[in-house]
């Protein structure tokens, strides 16, 4: 089979996350498996299993985010047809309508079956440009799968027809035994883009009064990763200190290192998430999850992250010295039995079990046998 990711692998992100560990994951079950996106460079293409390259990204400004698409028609040419030199018997492309390669594979011809599945949520310029078009292309796809409710509703709207909502996998395994990455004092996450939709700017407003509390014993930190549009404006409003780290863009190893040893992962977004993955990756490596209360993210929560209204700094500096001071809990338990609760609630949403799921669609495509 083959997975298409539209987004460059040498970029972060949760879709290439979700394409790259769905890969592992259904490699570990004994199929062949080819993945096919944009790479930036030789270091960032993907081990343990074969790939197709989609070209090198440019950015494209969007829906309040910036996205690293391949966008020449050459390359999509070219990873087309190396596509259809591996004889798959199924292509599944996430964010099918995202630009560049998706859209070669849905005009393409002498293709596999399609499975599509629909990360994006709220309004989508293109879908409103070019909608004649991605309804029709959508007619393609054989399956379509949201990894959300509200990523469904979005797609329903723009392409018609129905979607079933599976969920976004986490690869709990990747968060047993890692070495914590070493802190000195409560510390506190982000991980994200650095643009107004992340709400980093709320974060580290907020932060100046977590920090400025009086404390016993060593001072709070605050590690920010990522990098984006607005990392210059925000450094100079929030200089490098004692209390707050510019990490700058993580390697897989270094962000579930320090997500396992940070005490706290903040997560203010203002809007415009269909789901909060990240959330669940910091439950499975015990971290306690602050988070904006939106819809994707109450989702994901499901009660076992301290939720505070999004864009109100007031209310996340309350609430993030509430955690750091061990104030906060699931039904007034204790620091220990909100971790478990996190890591249970994380557990169900495993990246095996995704797996296993979309096994089943891809086998109805092939062989006909139904769940």
């Amino acid at each position: 089979m083959v997975l298409v990711c539209p987004y460059s692998l040498s970029r972060p992100g949760g879709v290439q996350g979700q394409v790259l560990g769905l890969a592992r994951s259904l490699t570990r079950r004994g199929h062949e498996v080819t993945v096919c996106a944009p790479v930036d460079g030789p270091a960032d293409l993907p081990t343990g299993v074969r790939f197709v390259d989609a070209g090198r990204s440019s950015s494209l400004r969007a829906n309040g985010s910036v996205a690293p698409v391949a966008l020449a028609p050459a390359a999509a040419r070219r990873a087309l047809r190396a596509v259809r030199a591996v004889d798959a018997d199924v292509v599944h492309v996430h964010e099918p309508f995202a630009p560049g390669l998706p859209y070669a594979l849905l005009a393409g011809s002498e293709l596999p079956p399609l499975v599509g599945t629909f990360h994006r949520s709220g309004g989508s310029v293109l879908y409103t440009l070019l909608a004649p078009l991605t309804r029709r292309l959508a007619r393609r796809l054989v399956v379509r799968c949201a990894v959300s409710e509200a990523a469904a509703a979005t797609a329903e709207h723009a392409l018609g027809g129905t979607f079933e909502v599976l969920f976004n996998g986490i690869e709990t395994d990747r968060y047993v035994g890692v070495d914590p990455w070493p802190t000195e004092g409560p510390t506190t996450l982000f991980l994200g883009r650095h643009e107004e939709r992340k709400g980093l700017g709320v974060l580290l407003d907020a932060w100046r009064t977590v920090a400025a509390r009086p404390v016993d014993g060593p001072a709070p930190v605050l590690w920010v990763a990522g990098d984006g549009p607005a990392t210059a404006a925000l450094q100079a409003r929030h200089p490098e200190s004692a209390t707050v780290r510019w990490l700058g863009v993580l390697s897989e190893e270094e962000k579930e290192r320090r997500l396992v040893g940070a005490d706290v992962l903040a997560a203010p977004s203002l809007g415009g998430e269909s789901f909060g993955l990240v959330l669940l990756e910091a439950m499975a490596a015990r971290t306690v999850v602050v988070a904006s209360d939106i819809d994707g993210y109450r989702q994901a929560a499901g009660g076992c992250a301290v939720l505070a209204p999004p864009g109100d700094a007031g209310a996340l500096a309350g609430a993030l010295a509430d955690v750091l001071d061990g104030r906060s809990g699931t039904s007034g338990g204790s620091r220990a039995d909100w971790l478990d609760a996190g890591a249970a609630r994380a557990a169900g949403w495993s990246m095996a079990e995704l797996a296993e799921r979309y096994e089943a669609r891809y086998r109805e495509l092939v062989v006909g046998v139904t769940r």
